[in-house]
């Protein structure tokens, strides 16, 4: 007797951060699309977006369906106007890829955790105590109604007990992924015009990220400092991203220590430019005090660069403790002494450099979206 086809299913997912940009819930919102649409012909799919996003999408198949929100997070509209949408297109299962989920919304569901930065690190822009309100009045209720919450590395699973004391039983752990694009540069001229583009002279350090409390950029800066006083260090320290105006703590300390030749701030860069400056770096610095994926080192790794990062929350978890220079991030000495090492130690750097290429093999964004399916397909054939 023929089996049955399993009966179609209407799948929504929370795309307002959807973008193919490199960092960050963007590129994971794009990447899980991507493969998941791919991967599952059978169910159907509604991505809710916003604007620019949803005029620039074009759906690839019959089947998946685009509906404009224009929520934003932490606002009114989000927790009313939202859900109203989300009610009137009758899903089976909604899977929201970060916390801010509409209060009212009690339809069976799931839930991405990539970090719990807001409760460790609340910072200058959760300073309002309405702010703080709304965020642990979101993300508790988030993780409790939610039939599974997923969990993007094993640390962040504990801190759901932890901190939101969440049931560790309906968590999922899946690692996010890295874009085969990040692999060693090969175009010598396009690794000239970048470096002469931002004045970069090898070799050099690279930092790439937000600038932001939890990232402890002002113990880097202070770390490099210690190695020009000790070590003579004259090489440069690339930090990309763009700098936030309420941290203006980072700028003023490289004119107070006196940095500004061996800094140098690009601002953002382009895909093609991060993979070049990944791949030409003399070695790749996390000095953050807090992580809840760490995504920066394996693309580094992929890119055929040794990382130096935290000894903190996911990071010897998901850069492998044979992997990498891990430091204290809360000496500056104990920093400044991993960078040593691995700047100045040949052997140390190309070891590092040759396991990091083959570690970083394991995190793949498709293994990602059909371990995601699968928790789809476990949660749509459960019980209510």
């Amino acid at each position: 007797m023929k089996a049955s086809t399993p009966p179609k299913k209407r799948i929504g997912i929370d795309a307002r951060m959807y973008s193919s940009q490199f960092t960050g819930i963007g590129r994971y919102v794009y990447e899980l699309t991507e493969h998941l649409f791919k991967m599952d012909p059978r169910n159907d799919y509604v991505l809710f977006m916003n604007d620019p996003e949803y005029s620039a999408f074009t759906p690839p198949r019959a089947g998946v369906k685009k509906v404009l929100v224009n929520a934003r997070h932490y606002s009114f509209a989000e927790q009313f106007h939202f859900w109203r949408i989300l009610q009137k297109e009758k899903l089976d299962l909604m899977h929201f890829t970060h916390f801010n989920t509409p209060l009212l919304y009690r339809s069976r569901s799931l839930v991405t955790i990539h970090d719990l930065t807001l409760s460790l690190f609340p910072g200058k822009k959760m300073t309002s105590w309405i702010h703080r309100l709304a965020y642990n009045m979101v993300i508790h209720d988030s993780v409790r109604k939610v039939a599974r919450v997923i969990a993007v590395s094993k640390n962040t699973k504990m801190d759901l007990e932890r901190l939101l004391h969440a049931n560790l039983k309906k968590i999922r752990v899946i690692y996010e992924g890295v874009n085969p694009q990040f692999k060693p540069t090969q175009d010598n001229a396009l690794v000239d015009r970048v470096l002469k583009k931002y004045r970069i002279q090898r070799p050099f350090l690279l930092y790439t990220g937000v600038w932001r409390n939890h990232k402890n950029l002002v113990r880097l800066l202070e770390a490099i400092q210690i190695l020009r006083e000790r070590h003579g260090f004259k090489g440069q320290l690339v930090m990309t991203g763009r700098e936030d105006p309420f941290y203006p703590e980072i700028s003023s300390t490289i004119k107070k220590l006196g940095l500004e030749k061996n800094i140098i701030k690009t601002g953002l860069v382009s895909e093609e430019e991060l993979v070049v400056l990944y791949g030409t770096a003399r070695l790749y610095v996390l000095p953050s005090l807090y992580e809840g994926f760490g995504l920066p080192p394996l693309e580094a790794m992929a890119c055929g660069t040794p990382v130096a990062v935290s000894r903190v929350s996911c990071l010897p978890e998901i850069c492998g403790e044979d992997n990498a220079v891990f430091f204290d991030p809360i000496l500056p000495e104990s920093i400044a002494e991993g960078l040593h090492a691995l700047w100045s130690n040949d052997e140390l750097h190309h070891r590092l450099s040759r396991r990091g290429l083959a570690w970083v093999k394991q995190f793949s964004w498709e293994q990602m979206a059909k371990e995601t399916l699968n928790v789809y397909d476990k949660v749509l054939n459960s019980p209510h």
